[in-house]
């Protein structure tokens, strides 16, 4: 087992339409305004931003994102993620039960020295350290959407 390497997928049920969904999530540069754990994000005119995230372990990471896919119609964004992790991530956005599911998907392989070192004591705090960074993810789009 590569401890480094991780899989994520999160499962958000919102009473929303898709098309809302998607509007916000595509407008990566405003997620600070409502996911707390995104520090900054600034897009650039070629595709690629840069975030910083920090959730509640205290370390942030830096990442170049860059637009893999852009897909309105089947409601997909996904990125290749660069920097202090290397992998990609994908929204998945779809109709369900009068509202939308956001599936969030993850692969990812561990660059930054330190959280390498640590990888198999701090693996079970990384992986709740996620979960706690999607679950305040999924309030605050909550919000979001309820403000629009």
């Amino acid at each position: 087992m590569d401890w480094t390497h991780y899989r994520f997928r999160s499962d958000w049920p919102l009473p929303a339409p898709p098309s809302a969904v998607y509007a916000v999530l595509e407008r990566a540069e405003e997620y600070p305004r409502w996911w707390r754990q995104v520090r900054s994000a600034a897009r650039r005119g070629d595709g690629t931003g840069v975030v910083t995230i920090r959730s509640l372990l205290p370390y942030a990471l830096t990442l170049t994102v860059r637009e893999v896919r852009r897909d309105p119609v089947a409601g997909v964004l996904e990125v290749a993620l660069s920097g202090d992790i290397d992998g990609w991530a994908r929204w998945t956005i779809t109709a369900d039960d009068g509202g939308s599911l956001a599936r969030y998907e993850q692969e990812v392989d561990v660059t930054l020295p330190l959280l390498r070192r640590l990888a198999v004591p701090g693996r079970p705090l990384f992986r709740a350290n996620h979960w706690w960074m999607m679950r305040s993810g999924r309030r605050g789009l909550l919000a979001r959407l309820r403000a629009l």
